[in-house]
């Protein structure tokens, strides 16, 4: 039931709005109690906590007095920077401050753990980012344009007629020139094959039926004769087998879609003027495409 309320976008707003309350109210006490500052108990313990994180041993305590005191001067500058306006017109500040609030709706994201239902539906919305790719087992017989010059094309016909024969004897490892790649090849998808011999190749490579010799396919290499022993298609994998990474692309969505619906509702609260006649045209197309 919890994680049911938690995955409500009414409750996503209630959430957000509490944490903007609570963020200007804590605002608005540092501004009244301007001449106090409290390092609570919490905050000694968080840097405490990051100094063994980057030391790997606790402070002793002179170091925590200093990392106290640097604390202290810190608020003390941060304060001092405020009165001054110093955090006005500074583009940094500003994407850091946007950058913080952002961080809400990313964490409000994450509150919800996907049911199964919901990482099966993920997983077939969006097979083709985990499908399995279509590999195949292949050998191959390569004959140089080098040695065999204008002949090669007639040269690699004759050998095919002889390989295809029903009775031939001939053995493929003997034949053909010496290639660095080999002649056998498995559980190769169409990228590992275009790496080896080129997109072309491969692309022809895999229309081919199994079984048969057939070519010959042209590669940067020179010319191929090929015979496919073995053809795996395409295919989507079970939930269990992927589920780490269907869940994390899930949880990815979740916090774009948590942003998007964010901005959107804090924008609605904004009335914006935009004077440059090109500037809101171009704003205007992208704000259409997003819906």
């Amino acid at each position: 039931m919890l994680n049911k309320w938690l995955r409500e976008p009414l409750i996503h707003f209630l959430l957000i709005g509490g944490l903007l309350f609570l963020a200007y109210g804590l605002q608005n006490e540092d501004l009244i109690e301007n001449d106090r500052i409290v390092i609570s108990n919490a905050e000694i313990d968080r840097l405490i906590s990051l100094w063994q994180k980057r030391r790997q041993r606790l402070p002793t305590q002179d170091e925590l007095q200093r990392l106290i005191e640097q604390q202290i001067r810190e608020e003390v500058m941060y304060r001092e920077a405020l009165a001054m306006g110093l955090d006005q017109n500074d583009s940094i500040v500003r994407r850091r401050l946007a950058q913080k609030v952002e961080f809400i709706s990313a964490d409000l994201a994450t509150l919800a753990e996907p049911t199964e239902t919901e990482l099966a539906n993920y997983l077939e919305t969006n097979s083709k980012k985990f499908e399995q790719p279509a590999n195949i087992d292949f050998v191959q017989v390569y004959i140089s344009h080098d040695k065999h010059g204008d002949n090669a094309q007639v040269y690699a016909n004759n050998l095919l007629n002889e390989l295809r024969q029903v009775d031939s004897t001939l053995d493929f490892r003997t034949l053909g020139d010496s290639l660095m790649l080999g002649q056998r090849h498995e559980q190769l998808t169409e990228y590992g094959v275009s790496r080896l011999f080129g997109k072309g190749f491969a692309s022809e490579l895999f229309t081919l039926p199994a079984d048969i010799w057939q070519g010959p396919i042209a590669s940067g290499f020179g010319l191929h004769l090929i015979r496919i022993d073995k053809k795996s298609e395409s295919q989507l994998p079970e939930l269990a087998t992927v589920r780490e990474q269907v869940r994390t692309e899930w949880m990815a969505q979740q916090r774009r879609d948590m942003d998007k619906m964010f901005y959107q509702g804090l924008r609605q609260h904004y009335e914006v003027v935009i004077e440059n006649t090109a500037a809101k045209v171009s704003i205007n197309k992208s704000s259409a495409a997003e819906k």
